[in-house]
């Protein structure tokens, strides 16, 4: 599903530093009583926002360690009803700075696959994320100025591409996507200005963290939403991203999708990676079938392997 200018700030810049906008946007957004009393600095706090890297860096720890993952990929159709699925038992192994990976087990149904092949565009994501396919060596978990765009990339590739980039990070410009582009840039004061923004505090997984919820404004016109929710945890102390739940949905004459996301992250020996994934999807392209896929991924058993 999901390139602009970089800098020396890790993975995307955002332009930059427009000061004015975040104070602006740190007017407009409501701080709970506890958060109040903290002495709170939501200018600095939405500035952090803005550039945050833990999220994406916790994906790509994955490819530096060994772990065992459990993939449920359930696909239904209108009635929703399952008609392909895939239950898999994997284990990813690192050794001599390379990774592979071992099928434990594997059961499927209907036409998950086509011959050899992922039939659907849905488990190809998921494959993309959680699979290692051959052995693959030279990888780090360094973001900063790491760039990532669809130059080079057509059709599939450059389809994969966009919806990472909005998987990672949420609320950046989206290049090469018509009709909604520039309408996902969260920080933007033209996009910011149909959404409510609000920071709370709770307890994640024995956790302090601060809470950032974005939803739409009762009065904005459907066209311009795509947010319909996001709300992420914040380490209080570290600001790292502890859990993220997003739901986005639009439509245009040439796609439309509903997305549900819930990831929940975990440290592994000082690292953050990620330990659940929930995806709840429904999508259409232009001369592709819909997909209303369903998968969950949930990772254990971290290592450093040799």
């Amino acid at each position: 599903m999901i390139v602009p200018v970089f800098c020396l700030l890790p993975f995307l810049c955002f332009g930059q530093i427009d000061s004015s906008a975040i104070e602006a946007l740190g007017k407009e957004t409501t701080l709970s009583e506890v958060v109040i009393r903290n002495g709170f600095d939501v200018n600095k706090f939405l500035q952090q926002i803005k550039y945050d890297t833990t999220f994406y860096k916790a994906f790509r720890t994955l490819h530096i360690l060994g772990f065992t993952s459990l993939n449920d990929i359930k696909m239904r159709d209108s009635d929703g009803k399952i008609k392909a699925s895939l239950y898999s038992k994997t284990k990813q192994n690192r050794a001599n700075s390379c990774r592979t990976m071992n099928v434990l087990e594997e059961k499927t149904t209907g036409d998950m696959y086509k011959g050899k092949e992922l039939n659907y565009y849905t488990a190809e994501l998921y494959a993309g994320l959680f699979f290692t396919n051959g052995k693959i060596c030279g990888e780090d978990n360094v973001v900063a100025g790491r760039q990532r765009n669809v130059k080079g990339k057509s059709g599939l590739e450059k389809h994969k591409e966009q919806l990472k980039m909005l998987f990672f990070n949420p609320g950046q410009k989206i290049p090469g996507i018509p009709f909604i582009g520039d309408k996902v840039d969260i920080f933007d004061p033209s996009v910011s200005k149909n959404y409510d923004f609000s920071i709370d505090m709770d307890e994640v997984s024995g956790q302090q963290c601060y809470v950032f919820k974005i939803i739409p404004k009762l009065d904005t016109d459907g066209d311009d939403i795509v947010f319909d929710n996001m709300t992420t945890w914040f380490n209080s102390k570290t600001m790292e991203i502890v859990a993220r739940n997003y739901d986005l949905s639009y439509d245009t004459p040439v796609y439309d999708f509903d997305v549900h996301m819930e990831v929940k992250m975990t440290k592994f020996e000082g690292l953050l990676v990620p330990e659940l994934l929930i995806y709840n999807g429904n999508w259409k392209v232009a001369f592709k079938k819909r997909e209303r896929g369903i998968f969950t991924a949930t990772l254990f058993d971290f290592n450093k392997g040799n």
